[in-house]
């Protein structure tokens, strides 16, 4: 639930700040997310530097609070990426119900690989494509190319395991956001991994930032939503 929930969203402006309830199919609160985004000053020098050139390097955060009878879900992921949306790092923190997990992965764009560390004591390399992406980063390439009239194409997407990633634009839809209707982009993201298979719509605000607004993550007890907050 957690891979694909997190791969839906991410945050676009220099620094943002987003808070989400995440519904049961009965409407009823599982809990929130909020997802933040910093991107850093331009260097002093290089070829990033002067007028039009891109800004520093992007880090993204994602905290989630969530529960279910007799099992609480509580998540913290740091992600580090360059201005071009390439991965640099990804730190993940979890504890769902009595079992906790870390885990730091390293990207290695030179060498298309990301290296996996787990306080297990597990290490692994992992081999990707050129620019690969963690999940977080993932997102806010999807929002960029949105802006510029494109689809992201089909990639690799890295969040623990690697996971391939296609998103479909499908239209302007009319959605219901709390008590207002709002007019957004919709695409459908189809996620597939080692042991997972989901196909999930995901809805963009119409706004120069392509906000995201509301996914709907179909799962063996329904389809949840991840909705975004007034």
């Amino acid at each position: 639930m957690k891979c694909c929930i997190f791969l839906v969203f991410l945050i676009s402006a220099q620094a943002e700040s987003l808070r989400y309830s995440i519904n049961w199919p009965s409407g009823l609160s599982l809990g929130e997310a909020t997802l933040s985004s910093q991107r850093g000053p331009a260097p002093e020098e290089g070829p990033e530097k002067g007028p039009g050139k891109a800004l520093g390097p992007w880090q993204f955060t994602l905290e989630i609070d969530a529960s279910v009878p007799g099992f609480a879900i509580r998540d913290h992921d740091n992600s580090a990426a360059t201005p071009d949306l390439c991965g640099v790092n990804l730190d993940k923190s979890a504890q769902h119900g009595k079992r906790s997990s870390e885990e730091k992965l390293s990207f290695d764009q030179h060498n298309n690989t990301v290296s996996r560390e787990t306080s297990g004591g597990g290490k692994s390399d992992i081999p990707v494509s050129s620019c690969a992406r963690d999940a977080l980063s993932f997102i806010q390439f999807v929002r960029s190319e949105l802006a510029q009239g494109r689809v992201a194409p089909p990639q690799q997407v890295v969040f623990g395991s690697l996971y391939q990633v296609t998103v479909q634009y499908m239209g302007t839809q009319t959605i219901r956001l709390g008590e207002k209707k709002v007019d957004a982009d919709r695409t459908v993201a189809s996620i597939k991994g080692a042991s997972s298979d989901l196909t999930v719509e995901i809805f963009f605000a119409r706004d120069a930032a392509r906000t995201p607004l509301m996914a709907k993550v179909p799962l063996a007890l329904g389809t949840f939503t991840v909705e975004l907050e007034p």
